[in-house]
């Protein structure tokens, strides 16, 4: 072998050792460290259009569409006509809740006339098409922002001239909602939450319950107008009933929910309800301090049906009474 030939073959075997111990190894770790891109972006694109003055704005025009259907709700507050039944003889509908929709809608577009929107009374009855109007709304590319109402939830306390049922306002960003609003406007009781700022009633900060055993909970749940929802309510309720300090049935999701962010409340559990239902409450609670999930405790999304919004200490064991001895899942 020639000396150039001999040369040239020990450097190349030197440069594959180099390279398999040093510079493979450090391109792995560097591979590894280093962030996936796409939740990223995802996130410094939310930041950047997300400023706090546009989520103070967003939060005002919630607030004021909230008060605004309150004072319709008082106004007409007492035994009330029922106009149509719905999914059933208990799913009840009024001439109030579409006028109250109609205010909500009005002034949330008058400041945001580019915003999509969802409430109760734009689709039909049955959990079908509410998970289907949904759905629609969040694959729909027109807008980045879509605001999820309910202008009278407990429509059955208000037609029984019950002070339990309330307008119901979130805004969502991309899918994910960023403020929500809950008025009780007979106890004039402003529920508020911004996404990453806590939340407060009346403008003081709330938390959930400090409860860290299932023996001393509050657990509230629905008495719900569907078949299988009911079945599985009643399960839950003998269940249930002999492990908690007491369970409530107060016929409003948005109170309940409210409640459970301020600690008059545990826990609010429900087999399925629909997204103008739940938006509001679920990132209060979250705000709150509270643990949010569906009951095979996944996250909270806007497509979520069944729920459990809870003081985080008790979340886990009561979902697993729920569905390891009531055999909901």
């Amino acid at each position: 072998m020639r000396q150039g030939s001999f040369v040239s073959t020990r450097w190349s075997v030197f440069a594959q050792v180099l390279a398999l111990v040093f510079i493979f190894p450090l391109a792995r770790a560097f591979v590894a460290t280093t962030p996936r891109p796409s939740k990223n972006r995802a996130r410094l694109a939310m930041a950047s259009q997300l400023d706090d003055a546009l989520l103070d704005q967003v939060l005002d025009v919630a607030i004021d569409a909230s008060k605004k259907a309150g004072e319709i709700i008082i106004g007409n507050a007492g035994p009330t006509e029922v106009t149509e039944r719905k999914a059933n003889s208990r799913d009840l509908l009024t001439l109030i809740d579409p006028l109250c929709e109609k205010t909500i809608k009005e002034t949330v577009l008058a400041s945001f006339p580019d915003h999509d929107f969802l409430g109760e009374e734009d689709v039909p009855p049955g959990k079908e098409a509410s998970a289907a109007a949904i759905a629609s709304k969040l694959e729909s590319a027109s807008n980045s922002w879509l605001w999820v109402v309910d202008p009278i939830d407990g429509t059955t306390n208000f037609v029984h001239g019950m002070p339990l049922n309330c307008p119901s306002v979130a805004a969502s960003f991309n899918g994910e909602v960023v403020v929500g609003v809950i008025f009780d406007p007979y106890r004039d009781e402003l529920f508020t939450a911004v996404k990453g700022r806590g939340a407060q009633m009346n403008g003081e900060p709330i938390s959930v319950g400090k409860q860290d055993c299932i023996g001393d909970a509050i657990v509230a749940m629905g008495s719900p107008p569907g078949e299988e929802s009911m079945q599985m309510s009643m399960k839950a309720v003998q269940v249930l009933m002999p492990k908690v300090r007491t369970l409530r049935m107060i016929g409003s999701a948005a109170i309940m929910l409210a409640w459970v962010a301020n600690g008059r409340l545990t826990c609010y559990w429900e087999y399925d309800l629909s997204s103008w239902d739940i938006a509001a409450g679920a990132l209060i609670i979250q705000e709150a301090g509270g643990k949010f999930t569906d009951l095979a405790g996944n996250d909270f999304s806007l497509q979520t049906r069944k729920i459990i919004g809870c003081a985080p200490a008790v979340h886990d064991e009561i979902l697993r009474v729920l569905r390891e001895e009531a055999g909901i899942v």
